[in-house]
């Protein structure tokens, strides 16, 4: 984030600090219960928000050489990534053209052709088969017949998107967000560890676990919540896309000194919403990548997720892993021993006949923008409209920069 986006931040924090505020919708918002547990629901998330729409791997460095390769399955098509000598990236479906066996299982480097564990068949970087094995057996055929299914891939901002399902790819538009995020230099970080997450809720439950930090008080006394300013988010919405900052205590040692040495991403959580299912998080001195998809089995009350750690340097001694290791251990014990136990009781409860609809206050601006942006993009095609039930109340404008005091409770 530029020096001058962080003094200004900053400088609003402050301001809400000294009225005992936050950032505020224009309204209260609600949304219907049955767009967590709804399979008609699922189908039109499925249709326009995961196929119609870049998907999100990870950053640029986890294919830092020609040979560096990726296997990602987590939206439930395995999708193989390879750095090429020309510095593209490639992208295949993971699926060997001869009896259609997963030809990789795993990430690795400095490949230079993939071998088919099932019968051999060998393929080069650029999807193309070194020969159709045995030699003579396959009359008729050459090769490039046999191809690996290519799939489109964009790498921008330090940033690699697929687009598996699109018979024509949208530009990935980040809506305003690029110069911010290129300012982070995630090019240059490195992957440390990625955990893959399986739990039964709706996805959007995941998403939300991040949009409002009323609930670490109650939640996470005995873990982050001693750490941040109860109650206290700013806000910016970027077309469909947004940031909420969380401030750290700490951001008081900061009054008094001046502009020039302040810097908001040493006293704050940055939270990046990568509209539908990402999520970039600055905490400090690293990055987290949160990807959400539903479960590839239909069921709208399961998801998949993963979390991803990446590192401003190689972490390539002991000290250095003990480190990565004690974050990633804080990250899972706040987030799925705290929030995700809560949440799987969340999706229980929504399809109690409990309530209609969820309730979204004004001092939660992002959770609101974030629903109103779903349910743009859901009712956009008035051939396949939302069964009115299930449409969430109008999207209302976001005043990020109105007030209200925080509860008292907080």
């Amino acid at each position: 984030m530029l020096h001058s986006r962080q003094v200004s931040l900053i400088k609003r924090i402050f301001a809400h600090i000294d009225a005992g505020t936050t950032d505020l919708s224009a309204s209260v918002g609600l949304n219907p219960v049955q767009a967590y547990f709804s399979s008609a629901h699922q189908s039109l998330e499925n249709e326009h928000l995961f196929r119609r729409r870049g998907l999100l791997v990870g950053l640029t460095c986890r294919l830092q050489a020609p040979g560096d390769y990726v296997v990602d399955d987590l939206s439930g098509t395995s999708l193989l990534l390879v750095r090429t000598p020309s510095g593209r990236i490639n992208a295949f479906l993971n699926v060997c053209r001869h009896r259609g066996a997963p030809l990789v299982q795993e990430c690795g480097r400095g490949a230079k052709s993939f071998v088919c564990p099932y019968h051999a068949w060998s393929y080069d970087v650029e999807g193309l088969p070194r020969q159709l094995s045995p030699r003579g057996a396959f009359p008729g055929l050459s090769p490039s017949d046999r191809r690996l299914a290519r799939v489109p891939v964009t790498e921008a901002n330090g940033l690699i998107w697929v687009h598996p399902y699109a018979d024509v790819v949208q530009p990935v538009d980040l809506q305003g967000l690029e110069s911010e995020i290129d300012a982070y230099a995630l090019g240059s970080l490195f992957h440390y560890e990625t955990r893959r997450l399986c739990r039964q809720m709706n996805w959007k439950i995941v998403v939300e676990t991040f949009l409002e930090n009323t609930h670490f008080p109650f939640l996470h006394g005995d873990t982050i919540a001693s750490l941040f300013i109860p109650g206290l988010g700013v806000f910016e919405a970027f077309g469909e896309h947004c940031m909420i900052v969380y401030p750290r205590k700490t951001i008081h040692a900061l009054r008094g000194q001046p502009e020039a040495t302040w810097n908001l991403l040493d006293h704050s959580v940055v939270i990046y919403v990568l509209f539908p299912n990402s999520l970039l998080i600055w905490q400090r001195d690293h990055l987290e990548v949160w990807r959400v998809f539903p479960d590839p089995s239909g069921n709208p009350a399961m998801c998949r997720a993963e979390a991803s750690i990446y590192s401003p340097s190689l972490a390539d001694n002991p000290k250095a892993r003990g480190h990565w290791d004690r974050n990633m251990e804080l990250l899972l014990r706040t987030v799925d021993g705290e929030d995700f136990p809560l949440a799987e009781g969340i999706q229980r409860g929504l399809s109690s006949g409990a309530q209609s609809h969820l309730t979204f206050g004004r001092h939660e601006p992002a959770l609101i923008h974030y629903h109103a942006q779903l349910n743009k993009v859901l009712t956009m095609r008035e051939d396949e409209p939302i069964p009115k039930s299930s449409r969430a109340f109008p999207a209302t404008e976001i005043k990020s920069r109105e007030s209200v005091r925080n509860f008292d409770s907080c």
